[in-house]
């Protein structure tokens, strides 16, 4: 696999981490709530440009 087929690998994991982090806290968000399941719906395009918010800092992990 050449360079640029890896960074578009990374990239693609790097995109559907994020979109499973953002559909698990807003599942999160609908049970605190009390909606039902069906009620939510799923995350859609691309992340914000504050995507970075949604990564996993260093801290975390200790």
């Amino acid at each position: 696999m050449n360079t640029q087929n890896q960074a578009r690998a990374l990239m693609m994991r790097h995109h559907q981490v994020i979109k499973n982090r953002q559909q698990s806290m807003l599942n999160r968000v609908s049970d605190e709530v009390g909606t039902e399941p069906g009620d939510v719906s799923t995350i859609q395009g691309k992340p914000t440009d504050s995507v970075s918010s949604y990564d996993r800092s260093g801290s975390s992990m200790s």
